[in-house]
């Protein structure tokens, strides 16, 4: 019988069926505006998009629970909405993926992040956002860290989804870190700078290119500098790993006690990165809550947002679309 570590995708997304991953960070709502583009607007140098449907899917932290939920896992989310009709939308959309809400938090000093994406052919033109990016109020915090507590528990695994929206608050990154520790479970992260140094101890980071060179204030331009980068994130964070996606080439795994794994992109076409990140981490998640390693992990997320990023829109990857890769 194989190990746990040496398990295949198959076997693998077998022994996490249904396995609880608790997604604490920023939801929003990622609506698209589809249409085509035949002319000039007379009153400014823009085009003039001629709309034919509008779309709206899942996003950010609430996007990382889709793709958990599209990979066959339960996702355990807490999030924090208005009390506006964007909320409505996202409730139903969570609703509809069959992904229980008990854990979105209604603010009504806060309004619901919408990203809107106007999209002419396959191309997008411009993006809307509408978004509160303040830390929750005191009582709402206290909301959010008692729905917290319940849902470490009975989690295999945490992701902290950080959008920079003011749901992860310091109260909220460190009781996280403390329960997943108290568990010995692994505890996953995207981060964004504005926290970055709140994330010490995590087993995983998730940081793209750009915000890897922010953390460690230096420009990557070789191998050379991006293992100083990783290695300065590591060295300060103290956390296991740290995934730096880079785009066309592909990703690059950095442990401390081991040496880097660069793994080439498996994406042939391009469509849209939007939400790549969020499959990115979602499936590390899988993957180390099913046991395996984080060279494993790294795989594993590699050809996920080789699939999702050659779908147009917010999309996630289904079980079958990994297992029949070669």
């Amino acid at each position: 019988m194989k190990s746990a570590n040496e398990l295949d995708t198959k076997s693998l997304l077998s022994a996490t069926r249904d396995v609880p991953i608790a997604v604490i960070g920023d939801v929003m709502l990622d609506k698209f505006v589809w249409g085509n583009v035949s002319r000039i607007s007379p009153e400014a140098p823009v085009p003039v998009v001629e709309v034919d449907r509008e779309s709206f899917h899942l996003g950010g932290a609430a996007n990382v629970a889709r793709n958990l939920a599209s990979l066959g896992m339960r996702p355990l989310l807490l999030g924090v909405v208005g009390k506006d009709s964007a909320a409505t939308d996202l409730r139903q959309k969570l609703r509809d993926r069959g992904m229980a809400e008990d854990a979105i938090i209604a603010d009504a000093a806060r309004r619901t992040t919408v990203k809107t994406r106007i999209i002419a052919g396959s191309q997008q033109v411009v993006r809307a956002d509408w978004e509160s990016s303040d830390d929750l109020a005191g009582g709402v915090e206290a909301r959010a860290l008692d729905a917290l507590a319940g849902l470490v528990r009975e989690a295999r695994a945490v992701v902290l989804s950080d959008y920079s929206k003011g749901t992860l608050t310091p109260n909220i990154i460190g009781r996280a870190i403390e329960l997943a520790e108290e568990r010995s479970i692994p505890i996953l992260v995207d981060p964004k700078l504005r926290r970055y140094r709140m994330y010490r101890g995590v087993t995983l980071l998730t940081p793209n290119l750009v915000e890897a060179e922010r953390f460690a204030g230096l420009v990557v331009q070789t191998e050379d500098d991006l293992e100083q980068a990783a290695s300065s994130i590591l060295k300060e964070l103290r956390c296991e790993a740290v995934l730096i996606t880079r785009g066309e080439r592909g990703m690059s795994l950095f442990e401390a006690e081991s040496a880097p794994r660069h793994i080439p992109t498996f994406a042939h076409e391009v469509f849209d990165v939007s939400g790549a990140g969020d499959t990115v981490i979602a499936a590390a998640a899988l993957a180390l809550a099913g046991g395996a390693k984080l060279a494993h992990a790294a795989e594993l997320a590699n050809r996920a947002a080789g699939i999702v990023v050659g779908k147009l829109g917010t999309a996630t990857v289904l079980p079958e679309e990994l297992i029949n890769l070669p």
